[in-house]
């Protein structure tokens, strides 16, 4: 079967990785942690970075800063094949940076948005959808430029006939905004942490937390770190667990989450054979440091999940 192109529109940031902190900082103290990198951040460039790792072809459109950062993001992506032609470099904005603070079991996240906060529905259009199969955007409520215009973007893309996804990431503000129910009406599969779905439905339990965004159409996947993945569908749950592997640090693990779950849904393998491979891709991603390094090859992926069948 024929790749299916997707188009990621998104943020592209830098990371400061601050790795392994015994004792996580409070304010007027100094905590020490054992190691430090530098590496490709954000939610959407992670993601299109696992998608071309698996074979997907990948096409990115965003804003980055005329500066070292927005260089070195550019490079990153450039070194997976993902088309850039659509991302514009803009002397008027820094490119963003986050500082992620992180231990083997979790993370704190420190963001500068910068430029991710330009992109905006106008900046996609309809020639950029038409040279895809499927968009996907990340970090909903970081994006203030795009959420506005993202209803209509996700409109368009399905009156030409792409799929959608939406992965609505943190809302900093914690106000998680009524507008994500209208954007979930046009969105195919959506794609929350269980800390993210608990909050926008404001449900604790899984189950009925996925039960009450039944809208009809989005597929909606709750992604439970080491507890794997749970999807509501027609009624009845899916749901596959995490694999063990030796974890170094857990950065974007949940993008390469999605990028496993939609490279094959997109291949139509199925809802469960997809959330195995979500769940095998996000696992091994944090085999390294940063968000990118230890993402897995398609080969890669499907050796875990065989190893783990037998």
């Amino acid at each position: 079967m024929k790749s299916k192109r997707v188009l990621v529109a998104g943020e592209i940031n830098a990371d400061l990785l601050l790795i392994g902190y015994k004792m996580f900082p409070q304010p007027g103290r100094e905590v020490l942690v054992e190691d430090s990198q530098i590496a490709l951040g954000s939610a959407s460039a992670i993601c299109a970075m696992g998608l071309a790792q698996l074979g997907t072809p990948v096409s990115f459109v965003g804003v980055v800063g005329h500066d070292v950062w927005g260089e070195y993001c550019l490079n990153a992506l450039r070194a997976r094949d993902i088309d850039l032609s659509a991302v514009r470099v803009d002397r008027a904005v820094k490119t963003g940076v986050t500082v992620s603070i992180s231990a083997a079991v979790d993370r704190a996240l420190v963001t500068y948005p910068g430029a991710s906060t330009i992109l905006g529905a106008e900046d996609i259009t309809d020639e950029m959808l038409r040279n895809a199969d499927h968009v996907h955007v990340s970090s909903f409520f970081l994006q203030t430029g795009l959420r506005p215009g993202c209803r209509e973007l996700f409109a368009r893309a399905c009156r030409l006939g792409l799929t959608t996804s939406l992965d609505p990431g943190f809302d900093p503000a914690e106000a998680w905004g009524g507008d994500l129910q209208d954007v979930l009406t046009q969105t195919d599969v959506f794609l929350p942490n269980e800390v993210e779905l608990e909050a926008i439905t404001k449900q604790s339990s899984v189950p009925e937390a996925l039960g009450s965004l039944e809208n009809g159409r989005t597929l909606t996947i709750a992604k439970l770190g080491a507890r794997g993945a749970v999807a509501h569908a027609a009624g009845e749950l899916h749901a596959a667990p995490a694999f063990c592997v030796d974890t170094i640090e857990t950065t974007g693990a949940g993008d390469s989450f999605n990028a496993g779950f939609l490279h094959a849904w997109l291949c139509g393998d199925g809802l469960d054979a997809a959330l195995k491979m979500g769940c095998a891709c996000g696992a091994l991603s944090t085999r390294a440091v940063g968000g990118t390094a230890g993402q897995p090859t398609l080969a890669q992926a499907k050796w875990l999940m065989q190893i783990h069948a037998k």
